[in-house]
């Protein structure tokens, strides 16, 4: 299916654990046909025990309920916290699991990093933020920033039928039950919005696709907050080009990262950004997680997908692109109030600190990273399995079968 405008549909922005949990453990409590849900990290705390309480409560009042975790992200997932779910009724697969080898994780690539659920196909919640306490100011320093949304109205239809297509993959799940969403999903708000995925089949390049759109098209502003910034030549020069133009363009970026590698491989292309006037942020006050941007006055994007070549040319993602002035002005509003009071600016004296020993480093390393997506879709690894995820005396205690999901085909 291919990126489509609806029309009529209500959003909600969602930042933080704090807005997205209750909203989102609510709506699972209350459905009664069906419970999809897609993530990357289901962890095994306060919050994963709250989400395994609300499935649990959700096939209990009848709706069939179906999880998808991933096999890299969620590798720590205990397998009696699974044969709880499974004795519950509440089925679940395991994207891409893979032995350890010499206790590291070795399904480095490819992941469902999408975050996706959907209630009884009438509402849905897309957006950044995994089942963690990590997502929630109580957990401390390291307590990520994010977002996610909230929407009612017929693009739930086209989340549903995505989300759907991916549990269909499952093996031995052709004959699996599906709820069909209503037919005509009445128009409840004012928002056009699009999903966007990207996957290794058909849609490689679609959210990309939407950004350098929406960026060609600016006139005014244009707003970026992403953790993990290190796109692709076509973005890099349209944003360059958007400055030029006069359009006032701001980055905020980590600057204080789960993974400082991350952060040393964007500041390579401060230099090169900031003088063609794009301003750039690094958020300060803990790690930066989100995945959400805005131009002009009307269209905003929130999801899953970050800017580097693991989310546009390898991960499976989801976005939703936004217009509407209402929710454009609210994103505006919180991302200008976290650049004044909780970022430093990066000036073009900092930015070029180092630049005579950093440029070789920033050229090698950015062709490298360009090129690495293809290297990869070459690895043995990336053949599909089918494997159980958990022992076959846990399996027949829960009735729970795990099994991998792969894309056939490289980016």
């Amino acid at each position: 299916m291919n990126p489509v405008w609806r029309e009529g549909n209500d959003v909600e922005l969602l930042i933080n654990g704090e807005a997205f949990f209750p909203a989102v453990f609510d709506a699972i409590r209350q459905a009664r046909q069906e419970v999809l849900l897609e993530t990357f990290i289901i962890f095994d705390d306060d919050v994963g025990q709250e989400l395994k309480s609300a499935l649990i409560e959700a096939a209990s009042n009848g709706a069939h309920v179906e999880v998808m975790v991933d096999g890299y992200g969620t590798a720590e997932i205990s397998d009696h916290y699974l044969a709880e779910l499974a004795g519950a009724g509440v089925t679940v697969h395991m994207f891409d699991p893979r032995p350890r080898i010499m206790g590291y994780r070795t399904n480095l690539f490819r992941r469902l990093h999408r975050k996706i659920v959907v209630i009884d196909g009438t509402e849905a919640f897309v957006g950044g933020i995994n089942f963690s306490c990590e997502h929630l100011a109580a957990y401390g320093p390291k307590t990520k920033q994010d977002y996610a949304v909230r929407v009612r109205g017929p693009v739930v239809a086209d989340i549903h039928q995505t989300s759907s297509e991916l549990f269909d993959q499952a093996p031995g799940n052709e004959a699996r039950l599906k709820v069909a969403p209503p037919r005509q999903h009445r128009r409840s708000g004012s928002a056009n919005i699009q999903l966007a995925v990207r996957d290794n089949e058909d849609h490689t390049r679609d959210i990309e696709t939407e950004y350098l759109r929406a960026i060609r098209s600016a006139s005014q502003r244009i707003v970026i907050a992403n953790a993990y910034f290190y796109p692709g030549y076509r973005l890099l020069r349209e944003l360059r080009r958007a400055a030029r133009r006069g359009v006032k363009v701001t980055l905020i970026l980590q600057g204080e990262p789960d993974m400082p590698w991350v952060r040393a491989a964007g500041q390579l292309l401060y230099g090169y950004l900031i003088k063609d006037g794009i301003v750039i942020h690094e958020y300060c006050r803990r790690p930066l997680h989100g995945k959400v941007a805005l131009v002009d006055r009307e269209w905003s994007t929130v999801g899953s997908s970050n800017l580097d070549p693991l989310s546009l040319s390898l991960n499976l993602e989801a976005n939703l692109n936004i217009r509407d002035a209402a929710f454009n002005q609210q994103l505006y509003a919180h991302l200008e109030e976290l650049a004044a009071a909780q970022c430093q600016e990066i000036t073009q004296e900092k930015a070029l600190r180092g630049y005579w020993w950093r440029a070789p480093l920033s050229y090698l390393g950015y062709h490298f990273t360009r090129h690495f997506p293809s290297l990869v879709g070459f690895l043995p690894a990336h053949t599909p399995r089918l494997k159980p995820a958990l022992p076959l005396e846990a399996e027949r205690e829960g009735d729970l079968t795990t099994l991998e999901l792969e894309q056939e085909k490289t980016p």
